[in-house]
């Protein structure tokens, strides 16, 4: 109890020393304040800019864990190309495996090429649905496939942004149209004949090369157009699954697809997103980053931590007087001590908490967040942790700005009193 009561009587001291000194402390508040803000918003940045790489690596790669699926028989013939099952079959076996083990999203994937009347050419993929979430497909205008887009009298298509605003950017209730000549490859590269098709425009994606164009299509659409057969020898297929266990149930789907087809065929399953590529020692593309931004937050902070010390220093040597007189009445060397390093503590989470709050406000600006943050699906709100870090590291930059200046008001005397 007397502990408690020791640590209060010391807290309201550091308090009343505040008040008393409001110059001095408005002063050192408004370095540690900015000091603490610069970190906070830096460590806040960097965690929502490894949110958006993320999101770029997942565009490629897939969401963790994505999982590629697909089946050969023998050995590879004198061009290297190894026979692949028939399409329609590794389809029902993959979708029924799917279904067996309660996997959401499946989705099946093929590159074609597309010729445009005046434009040249269009890089496209023909893919299921599901594949705009697995992929996280961003969409700028209109939106991506659903299933209502089935019962339209032509196929649904999404563009480019550079192809829609080469269409004068049309609305998208005005259900734009444009014609594309298809054509895809078998496994030996031969092309498929090319098949004119005229397709409305559902949605609008980012740009991929800003020098051509791209786009997706339904991949029940573009069998109908230009043949199953010629589509499933460039297709594709892949399975999101749970991170946690993903080894175990990829073994378990290629076993259960292989038993749906006929003997002699090797499955395979691998996963391709960046987080596995990551754990089998892949280059970790945010480290670099978060070890610069981290380097700069500490020395922002080292920086605002010894102007404190200045201070608090400064302070101390003109309060000798005062601290003698305390000594004198029975003030002990602990009292005195916790008391002044308390007043760096309380001043500096004080200033962090006014720090953190205007890292926030930054941070939310619609300046930095429409340009740093607009292309993103799920915009990263303010990191807690970065707050919860600014706050801890400004109480502890107090502790260690206020150490020394404890130290030397430690050794007063009741005697200094009287000399100063």
């Amino acid at each position: 109890m007397s502990a408690l009561t020791s640590a209060a009587g010391s807290l309201a001291e550091a308090w009343q020393e505040l008040r008393v000194h409001r110059l001095r402390v408005l002063l050192s508040l408004i370095v540690v304040a900015v000091s603490v803000a610069a970190f906070t918003g830096v460590v806040a940045l960097g965690q929502m800019l490894s949110q958006g790489f993320e999101e770029q690596m997942e565009r490629s790669g897939g969401r963790p864990a994505l999982v590629m699926i697909g089946a050969a028989q023998g050995e590879p013939d004198a061009s290297g190309i190894v026979a692949s099952a028939d399409g329609d079959a590794l389809d029902a076996a993959v979708f029924a495996t799917a279904e067996r083990f309660g996997i959401d999203w499946v989705a099946r994937q093929a590159w074609l090429e597309a010729q445009l009347p005046y434009e040249g050419w269009a890089g496209m993929q023909a893919v299921d649905p599901d594949y705009g979430v697995m992929h996280r497909v961003p969409i700028l205008q209109g939106h991506w496939f659903t299933d209502a887009d089935a019962a339209r009298l032509v196929p649904a298509i999404v563009i480019s942004e550079n192809w829609w605003e080469s269409l004068g950017s049309p609305a998208m209730e005005t259900h734009p149209r444009v014609t594309v000549t298809l054509t895809t490859w078998s496994a030996d590269g031969t092309p498929s004949a090319p098949t004119d098709a005229e397709a409305v425009v559902v949605g609008v994606t980012t740009t991929q090369d800003q020098y051509s164009f791209n786009g997706f299509l339904v991949y029940d659409d573009v069998a109908a157009l230009i043949g199953a057969d010629a589509l499933a020898q460039n297709t594709s297929r892949e399975a999101w699954i749970p991170v946690d266990g993903a080894q175990e149930l990829i073994d378990a789907m290629e076993t259960s697809i292989a038993a749906s087809l006929p003997e002699g065929y090797d499955v395979s399953a691998d996963r391709t997103d960046y987080l596995y590529q990551q754990e089998q020692g892949g280059f970790d593309p945010f480290g670099p980053m978060l070890l610069v931004l981290g380097g700069i937050s500490g020395l922002i902070l080292a920086l605002g931590g010894l102007s404190l010390l200045n201070i608090t220093l400064v302070t101390v040597r003109h309060r000798i007087r005062e601290i003698g007189v305390r000594r004198s009445f029975g003030a002990t060397g602990t009292r005195v001590f916790f008391s002044v390093m308390l007043e760096s503590v309380v001043a500096t989470v004080i200033a962090g908490g006014v720090g953190i709050v205007i890292a926030i406000l930054v941070l939310r600006m619609p300046l930095v967040a429409d340009n740093m943050f607009a292309m993103l699906q799920e915009p990263p709100a303010f990191p807690m942790s970065a707050a919860v870090t600014g706050l801890l590291v400004s109480a502890g930059v107090g502790a260690l700005a206020g150490l020394v200046p404890a130290l030397v008001a430690l050794r007063v005397r009741p005697i200094d009193a009287i000399r100063y």
